[in-house]
């Protein structure tokens, strides 16, 4: 599902970006979201559609399977309100002190070494 690569890249780019304009006063931090749920997966033409037809189950079990298969112990996708709220909290005074964080909400599936 999630390439984590791509996933870690983006999230040292960000890093990065803080440390060169925090001095400027300008904050910079990331969001990394699980699933999602949206119409690249609900869609009958989407995503999710194409992936249920290759597995030969139905778009509404893939759905219902992805968060155990994702090891997301909310064990349901994200709703893109969850994910809105993140970044407005970000973008907020309330985390005015926060700079170079990535916000990690996935639903509990990265699991801890």
């Amino acid at each position: 599902m999630r390439d984590r690569r791509h996933e870690a890249a983006l999230t040292a780019f960000g890093k990065a970006l803080a440390e060169e304009f925090g001095p400027r006063v300008v904050r910079v931090n990331t969001i990394s979201p699980g699933a999602v749920r949206t119409a690249m997966w609900e869609s009958p033409d989407g995503y999710g559609a194409a992936l249920a037809r290759s597995m030969g189950v139905t778009q509404e079990q893939l759905l219902a399977q992805i968060p155990a298969a994702m090891g997301m112990t909310t064990g349901r996708l994200l709703e893109p309100s969850e994910v809105a709220a993140a970044i407005t909290y970000l973008a907020s005074p309330l985390a005015a002190s926060m700079s170079g964080t990535d916000l990690l909400i996935d639903g509990g599936s990265v699991k801890a070494v």
